[in-house]
């Protein structure tokens, strides 16, 4: 059986395929959007969880749980990342389709080798995966921008 959204992921003939992965994967990416910020990048501040990584400014995330109704404290407020990833799982099984829930698995799959789907009873376990691994070193923000191979 494939992996969920797996490295073909949107490439539907060969022709795609082989473009892709023979040319175009391996070029750097110039990047002038970036959900982190230049002081995140110049203090290299590693993230104390993968909730902080991606919930403490990404706007778009924000209002995908706004429009499924989550409550401000699980968004912006005062309420853990844990607590806010959860809350985050929860609005995005309404999000099929959108853009946003492509984007959060490739990130998943790309920068934490997380194949699985991000669903409220997956939320704990993924958490737990992706955290640890940006508690180390190399997972940093600006070793996520290399990582990602962003000029």
């Amino acid at each position: 059986m494939e992996n969920f959204m797996d490295s073909n992921f949107l490439l539907e003939t060969a022709t795609a395929r082989k473009l892709y992965h023979d040319y175009a994967a391996q070029m750097p990416i110039l990047d002038f959007h970036c959900h982190l910020s230049p002081q995140q990048i110049f203090e290299n501040k590693p993230f104390s969880d993968v909730g902080e990584a991606w919930l403490a400014g990404d706007h778009y995330k924000w209002r995908i749980m706004r429009a499924c109704g989550i409550d401000e404290e699980y968004i912006t407020g005062s309420k853990s990342f844990r607590e806010k990833f959860q809350a985050y799982a929860q609005a995005l099984q309404n999000a099929i389709g959108n853009p946003l829930y492509h984007w959060s698995h490739l990130e998943l799959q790309r920068f934490f080798d997380i194949y699985e789907p991000l669903t409220p009873e997956s939320a704990d376990r993924i958490f737990d995966a992706a955290s640890a691994k940006l508690a180390q070193p190399e997972w940093s923000p600006r070793g996520l921008v290399e990582r990602s191979n962003v000029m």
